[in-house]
């Protein structure tokens, strides 16, 4: 199978799709996704967030910041699966999403953990990771104050971002207050999308 360009096995194909099984069965009680994009879920959501292997260069530890429906931690965590190292920190405080995105590592095989903490408390749990993701969780700005105190301890820490067409604004808005590199990704799901690729975090003096 291919997802947006990356070869995955046959076992790796049924867990995605255990995975969006799973998904549809927990959003008929609780909200996990905006309702208008359950109908298009593989392509919006499976998809858009398998897309960042793209960028992977080795598994590494990852922190998947307000996980909340699984995108992108439980689907990274299933494509670690497949190459049998690497590990997904999932961080989301809402109790019963915690529990649906456990239920899902458990099921799918995943590799990862799940930490039902604010973002603000992460770090005590988490403290070191080498990548960084989060999709349609804030601005730019407070992406990147969330993500400081990682980036304090790995400055080879990379970001990886999904953003929508807004996100010039938002990068304008991030540089008065951080410097950073960046690359920006067109994405191969979304026209309008794009993922932002951010490393050498800095707070400005």
């Amino acid at each position: 199978m291919e997802l947006n360009g990356l070869r995955v096995s046959r076992e790796t194909q049924e867990r995605l799709e255990h995975f969006v099984s799973l998904f549809r069965k927990w959003a008929a009680t609780i909200n996990l996704v905006a309702p208008s994009t359950l109908e298009d879920l593989w392509q919006r959501h499976v998809l858009d967030s398998a897309q960042i292997f793209r960028f992977n260069t080795s598994p590494g530890r990852w922190v998947d910041l307000g996980s909340g429906g699984g995108f992108p931690g439980i689907v990274t965590a299933i494509l670690l699966a497949e190459s049998g190292t690497g590990h997904v920190d999932l961080i989301e405080s809402n109790q019963k999403k915690a529990a649906f995105l456990r239920v899902c590592l458990r099921e799918c095989s995943a590799r990862g953990a799940v930490h039902a903490v604010r973002i603000e408390e992460a770090r005590k749990i988490v403290p070191d990771c080498d990548f960084l993701s989060a999709r349609a969780l804030a601005d730019l700005d407070t992406l990147l104050g969330y993500s400081y105190g990682w980036a304090e301890r790995n400055p080879d820490l990379r970001l990886i971002l999904h953003k929508g067409r807004d996100y010039q604004t938002e990068t304008q808005k991030a540089r008065g207050r951080w410097e950073f590199d960046l690359v920006e990704h067109q994405s191969v799901v979304e026209r309008d999308s794009v993922i932002l690729e951010i490393s050498g975090l800095r707070r400005k003096v």
